[in-house]
C-alpha cells in the first residue's frame, strides 16, 4: 500500500501502527525528510520503501503507486506553516487531486483520504456527513489563517467525492476528525526547534504558558485513534452498502477546559508555575454528537476502542516537554510561540 504524509504528526502514527501491522508501505515523503525517515524506521527496512517527491501537488510519482492496490493521504498543509492563502489551496486542492488520479491510473482500487470536520461546520452547527461548509474557491484565495484552511480542506473534500461518484470502481473514505492531540509517535523525530511540526499539538502547548490562549473548540480526538481509523478503513464496508463513507469521527469524551487545567495541575504539579492564566472559555457543548455506531458499522471502530482524555492530554504534554528538554540540552531557547 501507499502513503503520503507519512512524516507528519498524524502520518508518523498511521506509518508506525501499518509497519507494526505487518503491511508493506510505500511512503511518498518530501524530499527534505526522505533521508530521515528511511534512517528512523530503517529496522523496517524489507517492509518500507520510501519514495523523495518534491511536490504533492504537481509531482508524478508513478514509482509510488506501481503495484499497490491502496493509498492513504494524509499530506495536506496546515495553516501555521504556510504562509498564503495560495499556497494552502493549492497544496489541498491540487495535492488531493493529483494523488488520486495517479492512484487511479496505476490500478488502485481504495482511497483513504484525512479530511476535517471543518468541512462539515455548517451555521446551524449539526457536523453531520452530509452537512458541508459553504464556500468557494474564491472565498479560499481571498481569506486567510483558519478560515483558508477551513475553505481550502472543504474544495478538495468535494473535489475528492466527484471523483468517487465519475469512478465507482475506486472505494473512497474520508475521516473527518476536529483537533487532534495525543503523543507524538515512537519515530517522530524533531532534532531541533519546530513548533509547526507540533502540529494541532501546538493548541496544548499555549496552556504551558501564562499568557497562553485555549483552543477555539473543545472537540478533540486522540491521534492514535484516528490512525487507527485509517487503517480499518482499508477493509471497510463496500459503498454499495454503506453509502458514501464520509465518516465524522471525535473524542467521545466530554472537554472542559477548567477541569483540564485543574487535571494539570494535580497530575504534574512541576508545570503548575507556567500554566496560562487565561481565564477558561465557556463553550455551549463539550463534545461532538457525532453518529458513533456510523463509524462502528462501516469501519470498526468501536466506542470501547477511543483513548481516554486523562491519557490523551497528558501523553500529549509529556511529549512536549520531551521534546522542550532535547532542545535545551542541545542549546536551543526554547519558548511557548505565541499564535
Amino acid at each position: 500500500m501507499s502513503l503520503t504524509g507519512g512524516s507528519g504528526f498524524l502520518g508518523s502514527h498511521i506509518l508506525s501502527q501499518l509497519l507494526q501491522q505487518g503491511y508493506t508501505v510505500r511512503a511518498a515523503i518530501r524530499d527534505s525528510k526522505a533521508a530521515q525517515i528511511r534512517q528512523t524506521y530503517q529496522s523496517y527496512s524489507s517492509q518500507l520503501e520510501v519514495v523523495s517527491i518534491s511536490d504533492i501537488a504537481t509531482d508524478q510519482f508513478p514509482d509510488a503507486l506501481k503495484g499497490v492496490t491502496a493509498v492513504i493521504h494524509t499530506a495536506a498543509p496546515l495553516a501555521l506553516r504556510v504562509s498564503s492563502s495560495e499556497e494552502l489551496v493549492k497544496g489541498a486542492v491540487d495535492g488531493i487531486l493529483n494523488v488520486i488520479t495517479q492512484a487511479e491510473r496505476a490500478g488502485v482500487t481504495k482511497i483513504v483520504a484525512t479530511s476535517t470536520v471543518l468541512t462539515a461546520a455548517t451555521p446551524s452547527m449539526t457536523f453531520t456527513d452530509k452537512d458541508w461548509y459553504p464556500t468557494t474557491k474564491e472565498a479560499a484565495l481571498g481569506s486567510n489563517g483558519v478560515e483558508a484552511y477551513q475553505a481550502a480542506k472543504t474544495i478538495a473534500e468535494q473535489e475528492l467525492w466527484k471523483f468517487a461518484d465519475k469512478h465507482p470502481h475506486v472505494e473512497v473514505v474520508t475521516l473527518n476528525p476536529p483537533y487532534l492531540y495525543g503523543p507524538f509517535a515512537e519515530n517522530f523525530k524533531l532534532p531541533k526547534p519546530d513548533y509547526g511540526a507540533f502540529s494541532t499539538n501546538a493548541l496544548i502547548y499555549q496552556l504551558l504558558s501564562p499568557q497562553g490562549k485555549f483552543p477555539d473548540y473543545p472537540l478533540y480526538i486522540d491521534v492514535r485513534d484516528v490512525a487507527k481509523a485509517h487503517i480499518l478503513a482499508l477493509s471497510s464496508l463496500p459503498t454499495s452498502s454503506a453509502g458514501r463513507k464520509r465518516l465524522i469521527l471525535s473524542s467521545p469524551h466530554e472537554v472542559d477546559f477548567t477541569e483540564i487545567i485543574e487535571l494539570i495541575k494535580r497530575k504534574r504539579p512541576e508545570l503548575e508555575g507556567r500554566l496560562t492564566k487565561t481565564v477558561p472559555p465557556q463553550f455551549p457543548f463539550k463534545r461532538l454528537p457525532f453518529d458513533i455506531k456510523r463509524v462502528e458499522t462501516v469501519i470498526g471502530l468501536k466506542e470501547a476502542d477511543y483513548s481516554g482524555l486523562e491519557d490523551t492530554l497528558l501523553a500529549t504534554i509529556d511529549g512536549l516537554i520531551k521534546f522542550e528538554n532535547e532542545w535545551k540540552a542541545k542549546g536551543y531557547e526554547v519558548e511557548v510561540p505565541k499564535w
